[in-house]
């Protein structure tokens, strides 16, 4: 009996001594671990907060993305083959192009600021007044919008079947080559890919505590305090509702010289409830979109601030209450393709 009980033990022993070599050797191995990207779980992206952490883009088809990408910079979905979609959007710039009013073909300004064009897939509607409802519908606005691209499709699918590259790759994915509906498309899977997670406050709430400063910390707790979150929350930090432009003073009895873009969503809607009613814009990766609001009048985010702070919520800040709101707003900056945001824009 006691003979049976040592070859057991020797057994045991022998066990844990194989299953420890094993463990050593498998941890030595050249890249065993790291080879491998371990996708973040996505019980991480919910948490207890107004905010949420951007989700990096999932489920895409490369090859449309990289189409798309092509599209995005190519001039000759322009009228007169003269802008692109990039020359507004520029993806070094923060998505846009920190001009009051960008320039279409032929000059013609904008109605309104030019919104960053990084995580506009997770908006509700495109748009300051929000008359798209998809980004397949905004591509299309804004290739024929007259103060846009101008351009007209047949002469765009003309010009890209005339190109041997480009009939080649729409051909591989898609069966019916180039044609309107497969522009857009890619130029939609593309827009889906322009994401920016990893900001500081994204770690911060996903467990990171050390991400973000003091003073930065304190900023939140007024935006949220302060009311600012009632307009500014979810995943996009704002872009998922309508709210009116001076709900406590008259924004635009104090600016005056009223146009018609100040209207709003009442453009699109007719409803008089509409009037000076604008999709509230994403607030992510805001220090690197300046001008400010939908007519550009703001440069610095001090002065955003104030002016929210005055007809949207009726309050007066301190100088120090407004620095701390905006530490807070740059740490919503994030990183595009795996590089923060603000270096490409350096």
């Amino acid at each position: 009996m006691k003979s049976g009980w040592s070859f057991l033990v020797m057994l045991i022993v022998a066990a844990v001594i194989g299953a420890a070599v094993w463990f050593i050797n498998y941890e030595n191995q050249p890249d065993a671990v790291d080879t491998v990207a371990t996708p973040t779980p996505l019980s991480k992206y919910s948490v207890d907060e107004p905010i949420q952490p951007v989700r990096p883009a999932e489920g895409l088809d490369p090859g449309k993305v990289e189409l798309g990408r092509r599209l995005f910079f190519n001039p000759q979905l322009s009228k007169d083959s003269s802008i692109s979609c990039a020359t507004c959007h520029d993806l070094t710039q923060g998505g846009t192009n920190h001009m009051m009013y960008s320039a279409g073909v032929g000059g013609d300004l904008n109605d309104v600021n030019t919104l960053g064009v990084f995580n506009s897939a997770r908006n509700f509607r495109l748009f300051w007044d929000g008359r798209a409802e998809s980004l397949e519908q905004a591509i299309d606005i804004t290739v024929t919008e007259p103060k846009m691209l101008a351009a007209a499709w047949p002469e765009v699918v003309r010009r890209l079947n005339t190109d041997p590259g480009y009939v080649a790759a729409f051909n591989d994915i898609y069966p019916d080559g180039v044609t309107k509906h497969n522009i857009i498309d890619a130029l939609a899977e593309f827009d889906r890919s322009l994401v920016t997670p990893g900001s500081r406050f994204d770690q911060y709430l996903m467990g990171d505590k050390e991400a973000i400063t003091a003073d930065e910390k304190h900023g939140y707790e007024l935006f949220k305090s302060y009311g600012c979150i009632s307009c500014h929350q979810g995943m996009n930090v704002g872009g998922n509702m309508f709210e009116t432009f001076g709900v406590m003073a008259d924004y635009f009895g104090d600016r005056g010289n009223v146009t018609k873009a100040d209207m709003g969503r009442f453009n699109i809607t007719g409803d008089k409830a509409d009037i000076h009613k604008f999709r509230v814009p994403s607030l992510r990766n805001v220090e690197l979109t300046s001008p400010y609001f939908h007519d550009g009048t703001e440069t610095t985010l001090q002065g955003a601030v104030n002016d929210m702070a005055t007809y949207q919520l009726g309050r007066k800040l301190s100088s120090g209450e407004v620095e701390n709101i905006v530490k807070f707003l740059k740490t919503l900056t994030g990183k595009y393709n795996g590089r923060p945001l603000w270096s490409q824009a350096g």
